[in-house]
C-alpha cells in the first residue's frame, strides 16, 4: 500500500471444499418511485437552482499535486502530439473537437470528458511540450461545459475522474500565466466537488458511484478548509466500498474491467492522501488488500486478463502496472467464493471458470449469459477462450456485435435449443434465467477438481446443466464432463438439441480427425494440443476473440452438437497435451 511500506496482503487463497450453493442477490432493480426521483434529479441539473447550489469560494490554488501512480499509454499520447486521439481503434483529430456535440462512441467520450488522456500526453514528454496542447483542451472543455451541467460532461463518474487527472496532472494544465484560466479550472475543480456532494449517493451503484465518493475524498485534500468534506466524503465511501464488492474481493458487477478501475481509482486516492502526508484510512487499505488477489485470480500464465462479463484480454503490462501502483504484494485468489470464479492451476496451465450467475442487472450494462463457461492457457498461449470485449464499444465493437458476444454462445460452454442461460432482454438488461449455481470443488490426488451446475434452462426446456472440470497435476490434461439431467418435478417430452462451444485462441489452428470426434490444435512454435468428445458431432467454425484494446480477432471455434433425450445426455470431453 502506498505510503505504508508495500506489505504483504494477507490472503486466504485455501480451497473450500465440498458442496456450495450459490443464489443470484436478490434484485427488485430501482422502484420507479426511485427511476422517477433520479429522472428528476437530473433535470434539475441544468436549472438555475442547481446552479447556484454550485456556487462558493473557489481555492486561489491546490494544497498540492500528488503522483499518478500508473503510467500512462506512450502510443495514445503520441497520437495526441501529432494532432489526433486515439481510443479503442477510434481517430479524433484534436483540431475537429467541438466538445459541446462530441460524434463519438460512448467509451471514447468518457476518455474526453475525464480528462484519463492528461496521464497518456505526460508520458511522452515534458511538462513544457505538453502543456500547450493540454491547456488549450482544457480552455475548450470549460468553454461547453465548465458552467453548464449536463451528461455525460458532468455524470459522477467523468466528474470524480476528472478531479483526479486534473489533480494528478495540474502541471499540464495550471502552468499558464493567464489568472483568468488559472481561475476557471479551480472554480471548476470546486463546483464538480459540490456537485458529487449532492449527486454521488444517487449514482447507480457499482464502479461509477464508487469513483464518484473517490473524486469527493479527493477534492477534500486537494483544496483548502475541505475538513467537513473530508469527514462527509470518507463516511461515503466507506458505504460505498461495502456495498461494490464481495467479501472475497470481486466487484458486484463480476467485471475484471470494473475490477481494474477500482484499483487504480482507489489507488490514485492514497496517493492524494500521501501527497498531505496523511494515513490512508485502514478501511481503503483493506479494501485493496482484498480486490488485488481477486483481480490477479482471473490472470493467464501470460499475465494477461480473462474475457469475462464483457471484459477483454488486458495485457499484462497494464495490469502489473495497476497491481504496482496498489502497491498490495499477494498471489492469485484461487477460489473467489462469492465473486464466482474458480481458479485451476498446474504447472503453466490455468483454468478459470464462472461458477456463479450472472450479475444483477441493476449494476451492470454488459452484463453477460456466461455461467459454466471456461477458459484454458497454456504458458503464454490461450487454448480455449471466451469471445468477450462486450463492454468495449468503439470503432471495431458495433452495438449489434456486443450484443452478441453478451450471449452465452459467445462463452465456452453448452447452449439448449440456441437460448441464453440467462435471458438478454431487449433493452440490453438481464432477465430470467439462472438464479442459482451448485459448487463442488475438491482437490484430489487426480488433480484439481470442480463441479458445477446451474438451473437456468430449467424454466423453459426442464433441465439442469451440470459441468465437471478435472486438471491434471501436471497440466497436461483438462478432462471434461457436461451433463444435462432433468429437473425435478419436469414432464418435458421429447429431445432437446444442444450445442457445445470451445472458442479457440487466435493463434491455434484446429483441424478435425478422421472419426470426426476429435481435432488437432496446433499453435506455431508452441505446444500441441488434442481435442476428444465422447458424443455428439464435432465441427470447426469461424469465432472471434477481443483483445483488450476492444479489437476483434477471427479465431475458430469448436462445436459438439447432438440430442438430449427426456432422460438426459452426458458427453465427456479432454484437452490434452501431446507434444
Amino acid at each position: 500500500m502506498p505510503g505504508t511500506g508495500d506489505p504483504v496482503a494477507p490472503l486466504d487463497d485455501s480451497i473450500e471444499p465440498g458442496k456450495r450453493l450459490i443464489r443470484l442477490p436478490a434484485d427488485k432493480g430501482l422502484s420507479l418511485g426511485d427511476r422517477i426521483a433520479n429522472h428528476f434529479t437530473r433535470l434539475t441539473w441544468r436549472t438555475p437552482l442547481h446552479a447556484l447550489r454550485l456556487k462558493g469560494r473557489f481555492p486561489l490554488k491546490l494544497l498540492g499535486v500528488p503522483a499518478d501512480p500508473v503510467p500512462g499509454d506512450t502510443r495514445a499520447g503520441m497520437a495526441i502530439r501529432a494532432g489526433h486521439f486515439l481510443h479503442r481503434g477510434l481517430k479524433l483529430p484534436v483540431k475537429e473537437i467541438d466538445f459541446a456535440a462530441l460524434s463519438v462512441a460512448p467509451a471514447f467520450a468518457d476518455y474526453l470528458h475525464s480528462f484519463a488522456w492528461l496521464r497518456d500526453l505526460a508520458a511522452t514528454g515534458t511538462r513544457a511540450d505538453g502543456a500547450p496542447i493540454a491547456e488549450a483542451l482544457v480552455r475548450q472543455w470549460l468553454a461547453a461545459h465548465g458552467e453548464t451541467v449536463s451528461e455525460p460532461a458532468w455524470r459522477a463518474d467523468n466528474a470524480g475522474w476528472r478531479i483526479l487527472f486534473w489533480a494528478a496532472h495540474a502541471p499540464l494544465i495550471l502552468s499558464s500565466s493567464d489568472l483568468v484560466y488559472r481561475s476557471a479550472v479551480l472554480n471548476h475543480l470546486a463546483r464538480a466537488a459540490r456537485h458529487l456532494d449532492r449527486v454521488a449517493d444517487k449514482t447507480r451503484p457499482g464502479t461509477g458511484q464508487l469513483v464518484a465518493w473517490i473524486g469527493i475524498v479527493a477534492a477534500s485534500l486537494l483544496m483548502p478548509g475541505g475538513e467537513p468534506r473530508q469527514v462527509f466524503g470518507e463516511a461515503g465511501l466507506r458505504k460505498v466500498l461495502e456495498t461494490s464488492f464481495y467479501a472475497d474481493g470481486g466487484n458486484i458487477a463480476r467485471s475484471p474491467q470494473a475490477q481494474l478501475d477500482a484499483i487504480m481509482a482507489l489507488s490514485m486516492l492514497a496517493r492524494v492522501y500521501d501527497m498531505r502526508r496523511m494515513e490512508v484510512p485502514p478501511f481503503l487499505q483493506e479494501v485493496l488488500a482484498r480486490t488485488v488477489p481477486a483481480l490477479l485470480g482471473l490472470v493467464h500464465s501470460d499475465g494477461g486478463m480473462g474475457n469475462w462479463q464483457g471484459s477483454g484480454a488486458t495485457p499484462a503490462a497494464v495490469i502489473e502496472a495497476v497491481v504496482a501502483a496498489s502497491g498490495v504484494r499477494t498471489r492469485p485468489l484461487k477460489q473467489a467464493r462469492d465473486w464466482g470464479y474458480q481458479r485451476l492451476v498446474a504447472n503453466k496451465v490455468v483454468v478459470l471458470a464462472d461458477a456463479a450467475p450472472p450479475p444483477i442487472a441493476r449494476v451492470t450494462e454488459a452484463g453477460c449469459a456466461s455461467t459454466l463457461a471456461f477458459e484454458l492457457s497454456d504458458g503464454d498461449e490461450r487454448i480455449v477462450v471466451n469471445c468477450g470485449g462486450a463492454a468495449l464499444t468503439g470503432a471495431t465493437i458495433p452495438a449489434d456485435l456486443a450484443r452478441g458476444l453478451r450471449t452465452t454462445a459467445a462463452h465456452s460452454t453448452l447452449t439448449i435449443a440456441d437460448s441464453n442461460s440467462t435471458a438478454i432482454l431487449p433493452n440490453g438488461t438481464l432477465g430470467r434465467g439462472v438464479t442459482e449455481v451448485e459448487l463442488d470443488r475438491r482437490e484430489t490426488p487426480q488433480g484439481s477438481r470442480v463441479e458445477m451446475g446451474h438451473d437456468g434452462y430449467v424454466r423453459r426446456h426442464g433441465l439442469i446443466h451440470r459441468r465437471l472440470l478435472i486438471l491434471s497435476p501436471n497440466g497436461r490434461e483438462l478432462r471434461g464432463e457436461d451433463m444435462l439431467l432433468p429437473a425435478p418435478r419436469s414432464r418435458r417430452k421429447g429431445d432437446k438439441a444442444f450445442t457445445l462451444r470451445f472458442h479457440l485462441g487466435r493463434n491455434i489452428s484446429a483441424s478435425l480427425t478422421a472419426d470426426k470426434l476429435g481435432a488437432l490444435l496446433r499453435i506455431a512454435g508452441g505446444p500441441l494440443w488434442q481435442f476428444r468428445t465422447s458424443e455428439g458431432q464435432l465441427a470447426i467454425e469461424e469465432s472471434l476473440w477481443v483483445d483488450g484494446d476492444g479489437r476483434p480477432h477471427p479465431t475458430e471455434q469448436l462445436v459438439v452438437t447432438g440430442a438430449a433425450p427426456a432422460g438426459g445426455a452426458s458427453i465427456g470431453w479432454i484437452f490434452k497435451h501431446i507434444g
